[in-house]
């Protein structure tokens, strides 16, 4: 038997290895045969490799990986990513390629920084990484086994899937918003009323908000609904429709005190609606109607008394001056005859006659006097 310069051979005698045998020419008994193998593949035999580990020739022909059940290893060769080793003895034959390995110890979830990232996001390492994104307005909060590690600045993180849980959770990190809607408030005066509410808010510490406190965003929704109801609450309802901005201005300084402790920050809050029963809204309505109508009043009785007084005025300034009567006489005439397109006239002369003397008065009495 030849066994080629990419082969090499293993010697078995009636069932038991023997001894290794490199590229050349080979004669065997009846008892013997020979395993030929290819130096391009993985060392595989019909036989456990423990058989093998006596042969010191063998193993110097070999790359031999030993991984424990909380092991794997990258498998490379000359320097690139060939495949994901899983727990078991793996041995490769030296010659070709150069074989490498990186061992990753699965109780440790850290990916190593030596590993290319690329590689983690290859199909047959995928399954065995947890990966997180956390974005520019985030921090991460990472996780192991329940207990908070450390925090995470902006961006990609790959982490071992093994014999310990992960999570990361992500602080958002901009203004952030919450609104308490319909909210059912007896006013002091026993109006029953509903409010919206609009809170926005930062978080300014992402380890006491989201680990130390548990769902803080309900908490902030209590403490706002609170603070409200007892403030609200000792307003009248002229009062609550004429301070909204103050309602929103008290409850926020009033927020504020305890919200450090959660750390969050608020930065504005405010009414948003005042929503009344609807009877009460009819009754509002005839009141600001009556309102309006009683200004309305005011205003018509100011103008009429000071039409009246231009009347007497100019009854006076008549009164005392003759010229002035009759302007005023011709005015009044004018403005009749530019509304009449048509004139009959019966009667005769003496009808002409009392027409002139109305229209031109001063012929009329210079004619007497000649």
């Amino acid at each position: 038997m030849k066994i080629r310069k990419d082969q090499r051979g293993l010697l078995f005698k009636e069932g038991e290895y023997v001894k290794f045998l490199p590229p050349g020419k080979y004669f065997t008994f009846l008892d013997s045969y020979i395993e030929v193998h290819h130096i391009l593949n993985p060392f595989r035999s019909n036989f456990d490799f423990a058989f093998f580990r006596n042969d010191p020739i063998l193993m110097k022909e070999l790359e031999v990986i030993d991984l424990k059940d909380n092991e794997i290893a990258l498998h490379f060769e000359d320097e690139k990513f060939k495949s994901v080793l899983k727990t078991g003895v793996h041995a490769f034959w030296k010659g070709i390629k150069k074989t490498s390995f990186i061992k990753v110890d699965l109780d440790n979830p850290f990916v190593e920084e030596g590993i290319d990232r690329s590689i983690l996001m290859k199909q047959e390492v995928k399954d065995l990484v947890a990966s997180y994104a956390v974005e520019s307005y985030q921090k991460g909060l990472l996780l192991i086994e329940n207990s908070f590690v450390k925090t995470l600045d902006p961006g990609n993180y790959f982490f071992w899937k093994g014999t310990k849980s992960i999570s990361v959770i992500k602080a958002d990190l901009r203004q952030l918003q919450t609104e308490i809607t319909g909210q059912e408030i007896m006013s002091k005066d026993k109006i029953p009323l509903r409010l919206n509410f609009v809170c926005q808010y930062k978080i300014t510490d992402p380890i006491q908000c989201l680990v130390e406190i548990k769902d803080y965003e309900s908490q902030l929704y209590i403490h706002l609904q609170l603070v409200l109801r007892e403030y609200v609450g000792s307003l009248t309802l002229d009062e609550i429709l004429s301070k909204k901005e103050e309602i929103g201005s008290y409850v926020t300084e009033k927020i504020k005190t305890s919200m450090p402790s959660m750390g969050l920050e608020i930065i504005f809050g405010g009414v948003k609606d005042v929503i009344l029963p609807g009877e009460i809204k009819d009754i509002l309505n005839q009141v600001l109607i009556a309102e309006k109508k009683a200004q309305a009043n005011v205003i018509m009785r100011r103008e009429e008394t000071a039409s009246t007084r231009s009347l007497l005025n100019t009854a006076k300034l008549m009164e005392e001056n003759a010229t002035l009567y009759k302007l005023k006489e011709l005015e009044y005439v004018e403005r009749i005859s530019e509304k009449i397109s048509q004139i009959t006239l019966t009667g005769g002369i003496q009808l002409i006659d009392q027409l002139k003397g109305l229209l031109l008065p001063g012929k009329e009495d210079t004619q007497k006097k000649s």
